[in-house]
């Protein structure tokens, strides 16, 4: 064991990023998590082992005055409270050898981040169908007259992806042309390999139905414009042929809608969309279950966090409910005649 603490803790880093891989975590996940656990520790500015409750609450202090999101603020809190686990389990006995600190976690529930759903934007109403509906439209419009139709092309069939399907970012960002099954049940399916896993277990690979037309918009892009980017096996790729990252999609679609013009109280972000799949589903009648093995969530109540019904939603559904009691009388006196 070296008795530089910057060099032990930077191999205990690789030992850790080793252990995601055993776990089967992508290479993209793997990629992103290293850069926000190399930016966490280096806010912290002291070895793990050293690292206080004071510590953790001066870098999330510092996130949010800075004006960084609740979910931003809770991934670095995360990271670090994994990192930390690993160096309990692993190598709790070198380091209280060699530097003679015994590992006690710094995160406590004072300073533990809450959900991103508890004080964030994400609270927001999702997008309306119509909104969805009027963005797609704008997508679809500018494929003929974009500089590059390929990228057009791409972005109109990935976004409608991320909603139809209920899709994270990075799930879409994994999939692969072998992912599209259009021959696997009624609608044909899209194998998620990557599905997010929930305390660091690892993918949770599910299998999505592709509802409301996706299957032929997915056979449209794959047929015509797939084949205009470079030879790989990424499904939305770049224009390199490699995958497109999270924070390129989220940047994407932020650019698509400043070209859209629409008002700042219009736009929505890529979970956005995932979280409109879920409503408006709910809205027309789809059973909860259901929409959570679409979402790929372990419980019903992660579900109806996402599940925000419009203003007029009891209306509807009384509407909706004396509509089908009116023509069941109407049917029955009919055949009573």
């Amino acid at each position: 064991m070296t008795a530089d603490p910057w060099q032990f803790q930077a191999d205990c880093v690789e030992a850790f990023v080793a252990s995601w891989r055993a776990r089967g975590f992508s290479p993209v996940t793997v990629e992103n998590d290293i850069g926000l656990l190399e930016r966490t520790l280096t806010a912290l500015g002291r070895p793990a082992w050293d690292v206080t409750a004071e510590d953790i609450d001066r870098v999330v202090g510092d996130l949010a005055l800075a004006g960084r999101a609740a979910s931003t603020r809770r991934e670095y809190v995360q990271i670090f409270k994994g990192f930390h686990r690993f160096l309990q389990v692993r190598k709790a006995v070198e380091i209280e050898a060699g530097f003679g600190v015994r590992l006690v976690c710094p995160v406590d529930e004072f300073n533990a981040s809450r959900h991103v759903g508890d004080d964030s934007p994400a609270q927001l109403p999702p997008p309306t169908p119509e909104r969805v509906t009027e963005f797609f439209d704008f997508l679809k419009a500018r494929i003929a007259t974009a500089r590059k139709y390929a990228p057009a092309a791409r972005d109109y069939a990935m976004f409608r992806t991320l909603y139809h399907a209920g899709l994270r970012s990075e799930e879409a960002s994994l999939l692969e042309r072998p992912d599209v099954h259009f021959t696997r049940g009624p609608f044909g399916k899209l194998h998620v390999r990557f599905g997010k896993g929930a305390r660091t277990s690892g993918p949770r690979p599910r299998w999505v139905p592709m509802l409301d037309g996706l299957d032929l918009v997915l056979h449209w892009f794959l047929d015509d414009v797939r084949g205009k980017f470079p030879d790989s096996s990424v499904l939305f790729a770049d224009e390199s042929g490699g995958n497109l990252h999270r924070g390129t999609i989220r940047n994407r679609l932020r650019y698509l809608m400043e070209l859209e013009g629409r008002p700042a109280i219009d736009r929505f972000s890529p979970h956005a969309l995932r979280r409109a799949c879920a409503t408006h589903n709910y809205e027309r009648g789809v059973d909860l279950v259901a929409i959570q093995q679409l979402l790929g969530h372990w419980t019903v109540s992660s579900t109806m966090r996402y599940v925000r019904p419009s203003a007029t939603f009891i209306e509807d559904a009384y509407r909706r409910a004396v509509t089908t009691t009116l023509g069941e009388l109407t049917a029955e006196g009919d055949s009573s005649a």
